[in-house]
């Protein structure tokens, strides 16, 4: 038998262990033995899916509608998508020629990254990520180049930290706001003068608004509506956070046309298409489940200022206040602790499961997720600011 050599060379720098899921399987093991955790890992909305949504995909399995679809996603979802794009973004889509209805923002990536990727294409990704980036751009043996931001310009993306970044091997920039794990909000000016950069550089971009909803200061700008920006522009999302239906798994890709046929192959050989009720049930979302997004968001805004309040009270921790998403990411640095050491330490000390910043490619940070109750989310602060105080 030949051997194979694990792992392969697209999957040799990706990291096996220490990631979310693994944090959350150690905290799962900890409850499991009886100590009590406070759960602030996990990024998931810890709403109900809208009635509306269910109601629909219900309609849809009982009228039989559990085939295949068309491989882009139904027609009336498609248009669900361009409707919502022109109507909230200013980004005027063709349903037949631009969209394609995914398994869920990931499996969007994924495809438009295997679709755009040549082996050694540099994909620059401003720090801190979402880490599935690191992984997706590896499997299509793509090559990620950080452009740090920093904690003292809340975060955003400034053109100065990515000229450094781009060489003759540039071919995209991923952006994505507002962002996971910061929470940072970029303003109109800064795409714009992002949106210059690109353009003088020719690079394109995959815009990641999966959180465009979550937003508590200022305005959500797709970067794809700006001049000169629709033709070299990716913008990918989901119904996973909008409207807390995280497993259902339906996202959507947003291109120009010439670039549709080729990443709707590529989808079509990862997944063939996106499980059929569930499309009609974020089809209904679509139509009539704005209202649920709107509690939703007030009630995220709610937490994050209760959890502003706390880590204004931890001394050692240093932080800004995120204008969108569901995260806080504070800087630990001068506890003496790198962010593995010091979240493994707060899960024993404390019993409060967060994500290490490193895992996000910002050592000295953590992740916060303020995604479960008012009062549950106020108890794990408690724990973090009694337990911080003994060192």
């Amino acid at each position: 038998m030949t051997e194979i050599a694990f792992p392969n060379s697209r999957m040799s720098s990706i990291q096996m262990s220490g990631g979310i899921r693994e944090i959350l399987g150690l905290a799962d093991e900890l409850e499991k033995q009886g100590k009590s955790i406070i759960h602030m890992e996990i990024g998931r909305p810890d709403f109900d899916s809208p009635q509306c949504a269910k109601n629909a995909a219900i309609t849809a399995l009982n009228n039989g509608d559990v085939h295949y679809t068309d491989m882009a996603g139904t027609h009336k979802l498609r248009e669900a998508v361009a409707e919502k794009y022109l109507k909230d973004n200013s980004i005027q889509v063709d349903p037949d020629k631009s969209i394609v209805i995914t398994s869920g923002a990931i499996e969007a990536l994924t495809a438009t990254f295997l679709t755009m990727l040549e082996p050694g294409d540099e994909v620059i990704v401003p720090a801190p990520y979402f880490p599935a980036y690191a992984d997706q751009i590896a499997l299509a043996n793509g090559v990620l180049v950080k452009a740090q931001t920093t904690i003292e310009n809340e975060f955003r993306l400034k053109v100065s930290d990515l000229k450094n970044s781009i060489s003759n091997k540039s071919k995209v920039l991923l952006l994505n706001t507002p962002n996971n794990p910061s929470g940072a909000v970029l303003t109109k000016q800064d795409l714009e003068e992002i949106s210059s950069l690109a353009i003088e550089h020719n690079l394109w971009v995959i815009s990641d608004e999966c959180y465009e909803k979550f937003l508590y200061e200022g305005d959500h700008i797709s970067i794809a509506s700006l001049p000169g920006m629709a033709e070299r522009t990716v913008t990918i999302s989901a119904a996973s956070k909008t409207w807390s239906m995280t497993g259902w798994r339906v996202g959507w890709i947003v291109c120009p046309e010439q670039m549709r046929p080729f990443v709707n192959k590529c989808h079509q050989n990862l997944t063939t298409c996106a499980t059929s009720f569930a499309q009609a049930g974020v089809t209904e979302a679509f139509k009539h489940a704005d209202e649920d997004v709107k509690k939703m968001v007030l009630e995220y805004k709610r937490r994050r200022d209760m959890v502003m309040k706390w880590l204004s009270r931890i001394k050692g921790f240093e932080h800004v206040i995120p204008s969108g998403a569901f995260y806080a990411f504070p800087k630990i640095s001068s506890l003496g602790m790198d962010g593995f050491k010091f979240c493994s330490w707060l899960l024993e000390e404390a019993g409060v499961s967060t994500v290490p910043g490193e895992v996000f490619g910002s050592p000295g940070h953590i992740r916060i997720a303020y995604c479960r109750s008012y009062e549950y989310i106020e108890e794990g602060m408690k724990r973090i600011k009694e337990a911080v105080a003994k060192l």
